[in-house]
């Protein structure tokens, strides 16, 4: 990953975001309106967190009329999940040596 990405870690970091999120993934397009009759927070609140998922490219908008509507758009979770695949190779294949070489050191004595 390079610091374009820097985004993406930024809107997942609140636990607020992360909830718009999963929201989303079940049930969208959805308006900022929807989500402040579901959460405790008001729409400005809402909005504050739309715009950052936005930014990230974690959001669309789709202009209908006076509303804005929001979207789940996952691609960018896709090369998040990429990332994270390999840093658990690397973690595996650190934790594969670490016992192979535990195991060949206790069988010498």
């Amino acid at each position: 990953m390079n610091t374009t990405e820097q985004p993406i870690f930024t809107a997942l970091a609140d636990p607020m975001r992360r909830q718009l999120l999963m929201n989303l993934a079940k049930s969208s397009p959805k308006t900022a309106t929807q989500f402040a009759q579901e959460y405790p927070i008001t729409r400005q609140g809402i909005l504050k967190h739309l715009n950052i998922l936005e930014e990230a490219g974690l959001v669309a908008v789709h202009q209908k009329g006076r509303e804005k509507r929001y979207t789940l758009t996952p691609e960018p979770l896709s090369e998040l999940q990429l990332w994270v695949r390999e840093l658990e190779a690397i973690w595996d294949e650190r934790l594969l040596r670490l016992k192979n070489f535990i195991e060949n050191d206790t069988t010498d004595e």
